[in-house]
């Protein structure tokens, strides 16, 4: 199968797995997670009249997003965002995915004031309690959004969260479920400038069980463009 066909026969999955738990295919957002990908096979997954594309590192997303820019993409962050590289990804990221730390919000409304603009984010929560992950841990979760309706520069849409590496579907589920219970934990705050209409939740292993326990966009690189020469932990590595 091309990409293209892979990026098809993805999005067909998504809506039969929404139909079956009773949702609108429409109200879940395919995620193209497009990390060490190309602009050239990227560009064959853009078969849609609004496409969203994410990254993993500053890097690729400065790389690439100028080559793409002429498609219909939405630019997504989703990788750690270090202090130092917050300009830079403000210039190409129409939507960082994973605010996580109080220190990263001072920094980012400092810029996007002297631009004077605002940004879409997504809290990153560590629904796992993965030490190898980053993410503001669920008891932690409604601090930092508190914090971050604090600022008007930032438009807090939603939560992000990463099933457990190799769990079992049980323990993935449970992943999202308590992703789940911690935006409605948000929602009874009625912070101001959050909305938390957004679970950004399951990639290319179980996208279908996210879908299931209600997520709203789904990262999907894997399936689409094969397995990546690099293990899980190259993108978590602050380092690099």
């Amino acid at each position: 199968m091309t990409i293209s066909e892979k990026t098809n026969a993805i999005r067909n999955r998504m809506d039969i797995a929404a139909q079956k738990a009773n949702r609108n295919p429409n109200d879940i957002k395919l995620i193209l997670a497009t990390k060490t990908v190309e602009p050239e096979a990227v560009r064959e997954a853009l078969i849609f009249e609004k496409n969203f594309v994410a990254e993993n590192k500053v890097q690729e997303l400065s790389r690439k997003a100028p080559q793409l820019k002429a498609d219909k993409v939405e630019f997504h962050f989703i990788g750690h965002l270090q202090s130092n590289k917050v300009k830079e990804v403000l210039k190409y990221a129409d939507c960082i995915q994973s605010i996580d730390r109080i220190g990263l919000v001072d920094i980012l409304h400092k810029q996007l004031s002297a631009e004077g603009r605002m940004l879409n984010i997504l809290m990153q929560v560590n629904t796992s309690y993965e030490e190898s992950k980053f993410g503001i841990s669920p008891e932690e979760a409604a601090a930092l959004a508190s914090y971050i309706s604090q600022h008007e520069t930032l438009r807090l849409n939603g939560l992000m969260t990463i099933g457990k590496f190799g769990g079992t579907n049980s323990e993935t589920q449970a992943c999202f479920q308590l992703l789940c219970a911690v935006r409605n934990e948000l929602e009874r705050l009625n912070l101001p400038n959050t909305r938390l209409t957004e679970l950004s939740m399951g990639m290319s292993g179980d996208f279908e069980l996210a879908i299931a326990t209600g997520s709203t966009m789904v990262r999907i690189g894997t399936a689409i463009f094969g397995e990546r020469i690099y293990p899980d932990s190259y993108y978590w590595d602050e380092s690099k």
